[in-house]
């Protein structure tokens, strides 16, 4: 079995995502930038199975969820999006027979080595959150890599140096830095949200944190909705107006 690093010493080095449910849209553009991005990279190549048949099958390392939440003025669509949470307790390193799956001891990230890897899916089977993606073309497990070839490398530019899925999100939504800093702004923005583990009780400890929706005052929305009406009608009924006179002369 393999075994994980001590994380518990003080300044030890948590590099994860924060992120913020209340803005996310659902765009996929973070699921689509990983996907482009990873192709290419430390877990090149992501099979595509008959893309464009009947039954597609593909690897991708980041999905993204939608939900409908609440009820009346108070509901609202959910996008979730999941991925490899890094965690510090992570299952899916300790039932690896192989030491293919692993945790970094310098940051925290959770890598497969597919050298090693002998594609028996315990960890995808240990993983409680769904991180994990068997590549059934190549025979070996895949997972969110954290873009470790793309944050460490000099060759980009320092504004660069963030996971692909970061750098897309059009509404920064996603948010990446050291969360075994208190002092960074990932860690200070989970203490301000509020930010929370994913399935605390399990106890595996994620590293990723997500940001809660925040709550809306019931009918704010719909006053907005209905200011707006009001004023289509308006321009509406003024639009018809002058369209009645030019139509009558």
């Amino acid at each position: 079995m393999t075994s994980l690093p001590d994380t518990s010493r003080p300044g030890q080095k948590k590099l994860g995502l924060v992120i913020d449910l209340d803005t996310c849209v659902g765009c996929q553009a973070c699921a689509v930038a990983c996907k482009e991005w990873n192709d290419q990279g430390w877990s090149a190549p992501l099979s595509d199975i008959d893309p464009y048949g009947a039954q597609p099958l593909g690897v991708w390392l980041n999905r993204v969820h939608g939900y409908e939440a609440g009820e009346g003025a108070n509901a609202r669509t959910v996008h979730f999006p999941r991925s490899c949470l890094h965690c510090e307790d992570a299952a899916c390193v300790t039932v690896c027979p192989t030491g293919a799956s692993f945790k970094r001891a310098e940051d925290g990230i959770v890598l497969v080595d597919p050298d090693t890897c002998i594609g028996c899916k315990l960890c995808s089977w240990a993983c409680p959150y769904g991180a994990r993606e068997y590549d059934p073309d190549q025979g070996v497990m895949r997972k969110c890599t954290l873009c470790v070839d793309r944050i460490y490398n000099d060759n980009l530019a320092p504004e660069d140096r963030v996971p692909a899925c970061v750098k897309a999100c059009p509404t920064s939504a996603r948010h990446y830095g050291d969360l075994g800093d208190p002092n960074s702004d990932v860690s200070k923005l989970v203490e301000e949200r509020q930010g929370y583990d994913l399935l605390p009780e399990l106890g595996y400890k994620p590293v990723n944190k997500y940001l809660p929706p925040r709550r809306r005052p019931v009918g704010e929305h719909l006053a907005a909705m209905d200011s707006v009406g009001e004023e289509g009608n308006s321009l509406t009924e003024r639009f018809f107006r002058w369209a009645d006179k030019a139509l009558s002369r």
